[in-house]
């Protein structure tokens, strides 16, 4: 295949975590959560290209944090917009693959086994995604209850999701709406399909305080 750019994104603030610290940046085992992530990456193949997307208030935090860990992973920082939308327009601007992987910066347990299993589907779709199956039973709110609904029917989706260049950027010529919910539903509503391959359950997106606890667990 061609050549690969990651876009990491971590614009989020933290509000779940009833932090002040922007959740990307607590650290676990001494080390914040967005090196961890960034480290999966360039573990899995060091010559992608990556791009970092940051919102632009914390860029010299994090500049800092890169001199205090001496983190010495290649990686472009991009300024991110007000939705993650922007944010991704932007990082398209600065990526030299041929394909792009976007992946949540609080995703640090993605694993390899889900990146080789969404690259090789790449080299056949348009665009790939990790997902898995749910365990809990499901039910949607109707009227003034809730009703019963077939589990096997819902997935849930991960990140990273991999897509040719070409579309994605295809897709984000499309204009923005609240109803962009990731990537690739607004490659979906480009027009083209997505393919879906098994995720991993560690894959989990750090966001409330339990998702520390998890995390912390499996990165030592």
């Amino acid at each position: 295949m061609g050549l690969y750019t990651v876009i990491i994104t971590a614009g989020g603030i933290g509000k779940r975590m009833n932090s002040d610290l922007p959740k990307q940046f607590i650290e676990i085992n001494e080390k914040p959560i967005l090196m961890h992530t960034l480290e999966q990456m360039y573990h899995f193949n060091p010559r992608f290209q990556i791009v970092l997307t940051l919102p632009e208030a914390w860029r010299l935090y994090w500049e800092e944090l890169i001199i205090t860990h001496d983190f010495r992973i290649p990686h472009r920082i991009v300024d991110g917009g007000k939705e993650r939308y922007h944010s991704i327009k932007n990082a398209l601007e600065h990526c030299s693959g041929d394909y792009v992987i976007v992946h949540d910066g609080v995703r640090p347990l993605v694993g390899h086994e889900t990146l080789n299993r969404c690259l090789e589907a790449l080299k056949l779709n348009d665009a790939v995604i990790p997902v898995v199956e749910l365990k809990e039973s499901l039910r949607v709110k109707s009227g003034t209850g809730t009703t019963s609904v077939d589990r096997s029917m819902y997935q849930i989706v991960q990140t990273p999701q991999c897509f040719r260049k070409e579309v994605l950027i295809s897709a984000y010529s499309l204009p923005f709406h609240d109803g962009i919910t990731d990537d690739a539903s607004l490659v979906e509503a480009a027009g083209f399909k997505v393919k879906t391959v098994e995720g991993n359950e560690k894959n989990i997106k750090i966001t409330r305080n339990i998702d520390l606890k998890f995390a912390e667990l499996f990165l030592k």
